[in-house]
């Protein structure tokens, strides 16, 4: 699942149903594309490194002038996301709001995300972004993989940053079952938790893996895109404009830095992010946040299911992160905004843009 759905349905965004997750699936994988015409434009607002090429990471406000163009013209600047709740959506508004655009909010009477918004973000099925950037209905997007790559390919966008460079090494989608199974199902959970702990580490054990997995899911029956689309981002490159295909290691991540841990200040996180841009529309507490965030991440089944695969012989003990369940706070976003999950209100007062405290949007100023 999306790592905000779980937590959107358990607090009763959307559908009501309590979910949890023991198993976070990977760290990064996602981008954000914009069409030719509109690269041509923001190039010339981006420095240029030692080999002439475009200075990365590249902020929206370089994205700002060709915005306010759109907007002096009278045309509206569209982007695609992927979902409300979605990693997709969160990382597009945080990086808009970084370079000074404002994404828009949600309000309890108005869902689509777009009060007082520069630059309008609507939902669009992760295959069809690439014709319908190519079609001009939206001029960007924020998706994962292959569909960044896809627009390369086809010669239609360009990648412009990826969520590694927004937040590095941020979780990315979560493995969700319903609490009612969870405790009903006891031990098939902890089973199906040990698999996905084992195919997490296999795909990061050798490029070989790698690149077998990228057979696998270029399948029909799978993702069913072109093989060399999908190793563009999995094998350890990243390729921007055409031609420029620069390294990228840590780009998809399945297991190593403890990526499969359900932190608490992940979930925390993605709370945050619901509350900046109004899709929680009321000042939550901070034993709020972790009360939520704790009802939903189930590290203690996580624990259970690495430690069966240390006795099994399948897993390091070192393997397993020495946690209270919250990451040491980090500044490693394209702002440099230090984020410390345990203060989450703390944490939402350093932004400009976006709701904090008891703010909502019908207070806020133009």
């Amino acid at each position: 699942m999306l790592a905000g759905q779980p937590l959107a349905a358990t607090i009763g965004y959307g559908t009501k149903a309590h979910i949890v997750t023991p198993f976070s699936m990977d760290l990064n994988g996602n981008g954000i594309t914009v069409s030719n015409a509109v690269w041509a434009e923001m190039k010339k607002h981006i420095g240029k490194d030692a080999e002439g090429k475009p200075q990365h990471p590249i902020p929206a406000s370089a994205l700002k002038p060709v915005v306010e163009q759109y907007k002096a013209s009278g045309k509206p600047f569209n982007m695609g996301m992927v979902f409300p709740v979605s990693t997709h959506n969160y990382e597009l508004r945080y990086w808009l709001a970084a370079g000074g655009l404002n994404p828009g909010y949600y309000t309890p009477s108005d869902t689509s995300g777009q009060v007082k918004a520069d630059v309008l973000l609507s939902v669009t099925p992760p295959p069809q972004m690439p014709a319908t950037l190519e079609a001009g209905t939206i001029q960007g997007y924020c998706v994962g993989e292959p569909w960044n790559q896809a627009a390369v390919f086809k010669g239609i966008g360009v990648p412009v940053i990826t969520d590694y460079e927004i937040w590095k090494d941020n979780p990315e989608k979560v493995f969700g079952l319903t609490a009612k199974f969870v405790e009903e199902n006891p031990q098939t959970t902890i089973a199906v938790t040990k698999a996905l702990i084992r195919a997490g580490k296999w795909l990061d054990e050798s490029p070989e893996n790698r690149e077998e997995a990228v057979e696998i899911l270029s399948r029909p029956e799978y993702v069913g895109a072109d093989a060399e689309v999908i190793a563009n981002s999995m094998t350890g490159t990243f390729e921007y404009e055409k031609g420029d295909k620069r390294p990228a290691p840590d780009f998809n991540v399945f297991f190593k830095k403890f990526a499969t841990y359900p932190y608490y200040s992940d979930a925390t996180w993605y709370l945050t992010q619901m509350r900046r841009w109004g899709q929680i529309s009321e000042e939550k507490s901070d034993d709020w946040y972790a009360e939520t965030a704790k009802s939903v991440y189930r590290p203690d089944i996580y624990r259970q299911a690495a430690a069966s695969l240390v006795d099994d012989g399948l897993l390091d003990a070192a393997d397993i992160p020495e946690t209270d369940g919250y990451k040491p706070a980090t500044a490693e976003f394209i702002d440099g905004v230090e984020y410390d999950g345990s203060r989450p209100n703390e944490y939402l007062r350093k932004f400009a843009i976006g709701l904090k405290g008891d703010e909502d949007v019908a207070s806020l100023s133009n």
